[in-house]
């Protein structure tokens, strides 16, 4: 991992923490409730580590209203496979392939501790984005770069090519960094960690008010660490 600028506080080595979803509300009828057979919502609702992203009220984007529904495996499976697809997709996610890949690469996530949360996002309520969102502290992330308590983490892909390269994936970081900003008050940083070679995706957290901290060799690829901090929220 190339080095942090040892003049900012991302160098601090800190210990990191012991490691330890209804739908959103609406009248739409697919994706405001459940769908059978379902997993249950968990009792305990700190089990999620990220929060509960089904409450999170949408965001109004210049794009039009945004919101992040976390996904259900039965209802969504179809619509993620067919994204991870995409070439352009399948170049950086490496999920190409019939639906049982991507059907237990989200299962990994949907029966875990609640660590990461996989996410559709909905531009004027049609899903046309996959988000993950993620403890970044408890991930293996942390051990390449220093991470603080309760940093949270974000994956995304814009799933329709007519979507992509038109400034709408800076739009929608941004607003998702802010609801994660907002529901999460122990949260002080949003972090990324897009392929070196995406530059698309690199020069769109930039334009989002990420800055790129450090690059870090991590499982599969060279990355740039992104990092969007509370305390600059209202100035970038």
């Amino acid at each position: 991992m190339a080095p942090a600028d040892p003049g900012t506080d991302d160098t601090l080595d800190l210990t990191l923490p012991p490691q330890f979803l209804a739908l959103f509300a609406s009248s739409d009828a697919t994706y405001g409730r459940s769908a059978p057979g379902s997993r249950p919502e968990r009792a305990d609702p700190d089990h999620c580590l990220v929060g509960d992203i089904a409450r999170w009220a949408p965001a109004d984007t210049p794009a039009g209203p945004f919101r992040l529904v976390p996904v259900d495996a039965e209802r969504d499976l179809a619509l993620v496979t067919g994204w991870m697809n995409d070439p352009a997709v399948a170049q950086f996610w490496e999920l190409a392939g019939e639906p049982a890949v991507t059907g237990r690469y989200l299962d990994a996530q949907l029966d875990g501790d609640g660590r990461s949360i996989p996410c559709l996002g909905l531009l004027h309520g049609t899903p046309m984005s996959y988000w993950e969102i993620y403890r970044a502290d408890l991930d293996p992330l942390a051990r390449h770069y220093p991470a603080r308590p309760q940093d949270t983490g974000v994956h995304l892909l814009i799933g329709g090519a007519a979507d992509r390269g038109r400034g709408l994936g800076s739009i929608l970081i941004r607003a998702v960094a802010d609801l994660i900003l907002e529901h999460r008050p122990g949260c002080c940083r949003v972090v990324a960690e897009p392929d070196l070679r995406n530059t698309c995706s690199v020069a769109a957290f930039l334009a989002a008010g990420f800055r790129l901290s450090a690059e870090a060799d991590v499982p599969g690829k060279r990355a740039a660490l992104m990092i969007r901090d509370r305390s600059l929220r209202h100035l970038l």
